[in-house]
């Protein structure tokens, strides 16, 4: 079906492997491929009752240290809660991955400014959060870690500067150990694209990072990724926890750090190996210059001193 490619995916969805999902076997079809992943490529395949999505991995993707045997298990445990897409075949051997599609409006950034969907979203992550627990952990400071020793060992580019802030991390991670909470099932990569809205609910799709985590780096990973304001993450914070709660604000926007500085090397990562066209090096660099912009503000010392408090 498809010809080979010089993007870490061969013969990406050849009929054959259609055949080997029991909802697909035998039945007339149709297939349009999703834009979007970065770390994948998704197909929309259409049979007379329904539709799904096919998950082709690349074979780059694990220099990024994605376990695919533990994505498929949370997403199963994640569409049991009801806030994922129920998972309808897996097919490790070809890198496969297929789920229901869930039929709804994809989210971009604008949909965050729409009233009343912070609060929804809370609603969806705290359901996330309810789920049975996930087969695996999410620590990004183990991921930064393990991330910049890649990097080094092979040389990748980084900014300038980005080893000059290694420093600070025992301080956030000492400031994060007062007042921690117990690890909740996380998707841990809730960019605007992974929330699917379906007029009834919103739900939660691409488990790739998903792990067992502080649910504030939840909290303060959406706020970076889909660009909310200081505001909205207090909005979004407050209607997680039901009330206004100082030190979690803080602790989101110490998690979102954490987010962003690790999230650089994931981009070092992909400018180096993937052969997408995206430009992985400017979406690292936004990242990146965000993550600083708090080392350099006068604010640091408040919000590494306010996560310490009781409320």
């Amino acid at each position: 079906m498809a010809a080979r490619r010089n993007d870490g995916f061969d013969d990406v969805l050849p009929e054959a492997v259609l055949e080997e999902l029991s909802v697909l076997a035998g039945r007339e079809r149709t297939i349009s491929e999703i834009s979007g992943g970065l770390t994948n490529r998704n197909f929309k395949v259409v049979v007379a009752d329904g539709a799904y999505v096919v998950r082709v991995s690349s074979r780059e993707s694990l220099e990024l240290a994605i376990n695919r045997e533990h994505e498929y298990q949370n997403s199963v445990r994640a569409a049991e809660a009801g806030v994922g897409a129920k998972v309808v075949g897996y097919l490790p051997e070809h890198s496969v991955l297929a789920v229901e599609f869930l039929e709804g409006d994809t989210f971009t950034d604008a949909n965050f400014q729409i009233p009343g969907t912070i609060t929804r979203v809370a609603e969806a992550v705290k359901r996330l959060h309810g789920a049975q627990a996930f087969v695996s952990e999410f620590n990004m400071f183990d991921i930064q870690a393990g991330y910049l020793q890649n990097v080094l060992d092979r040389g990748y580019r980084l900014p300038g500067d980005y080893l000059d802030h290694l420093e600070q991390l025992p301080r956030i991670k000492r400031a994060l150990s007062v007042n921690a909470e117990a690890l909740v099932p996380c998707n841990n990569d809730l960019l605007a694209g992974n929330f699917i809205d379906t007029g009834r609910e919103i739900r939660l799709i691409d488990y790739e990072y998903a792990g067992n985590n502080d649910p504030c780096f939840e909290l303060g990973n959406i706020w970076s990724e889909c660009h909310l304001s200081d505001s909205q993450l207090e909005e979004l914070v407050t209607a997680y926890y039901g009330r206004y709660l100082a030190n979690r604000v803080a602790r989101a926007r110490l998690q979102a750090f954490m987010s962003q500085y690790g999230w650089t090397l994931w981009a070092s990562i992909q400018d180096a190996t993937s052969s997408i066209d995206f430009d992985f090096w400017e979406w690292g660099m936004e990242k990146y210059d965000r993550a600083v912009s708090l080392l350099r503000s006068p604010a640091f010392e408040a919000v590494l001193a306010t996560v310490q408090t009781d409320q």
